[in-house]
């Protein structure tokens, strides 16, 4: 069996890797923490990819293509007005998140006048 024991090198892209990815264990996802969620992976993203030297290139490869795809995504979830509306109308977020995460005001302005036109 020693033919798949883990390289030492290997071990330490396990252990880097355990480090990046451990703010994953969180709640159940909803679709009122769906934009949160994308904002807090990509602070971690982009803190963890300002320590690059600490990281194997393995880890600082992936980091990067995780980035990009999430980014990907962050922006199709512009063409549905699904999330900013319940993210909105959660007692948990409301127009403050918006504002704390320092969107610019108009988008605010159209994240409300989403949910003011779907309730009319």
């Amino acid at each position: 069996l020693r033919k798949f024991e883990l390289s030492a090198r290997e071990w330490t892209i396990a252990h880097q890797l355990t480090d990046v990815l451990k703010f994953f264990s969180r709640g159940t996802p909803n679709l009122a923490t769906v934009i949160p969620a994308m904002d807090l992976i990509d602070q971690q993203l982009a803190s963890k990819h300002k320590m690059t030297a600490k990281y194997d290139f393995a880890i600082r490869t992936a980091m990067g293509l995780a980035k990009r795809t999430l980014n990907k995504y962050y922006e199709l979830s512009d063409s549905s007005e699904a999330y900013r509306i319940a993210m909105i109308l959660h007692p948990s977020f409301k127009k403050a998140y918006f504002e704390q995460a320092a969107w610019l005001p108009e988008w605010i302005e159209t994240a409300e006048g989403l949910v003011r036109k779907r309730f009319d």
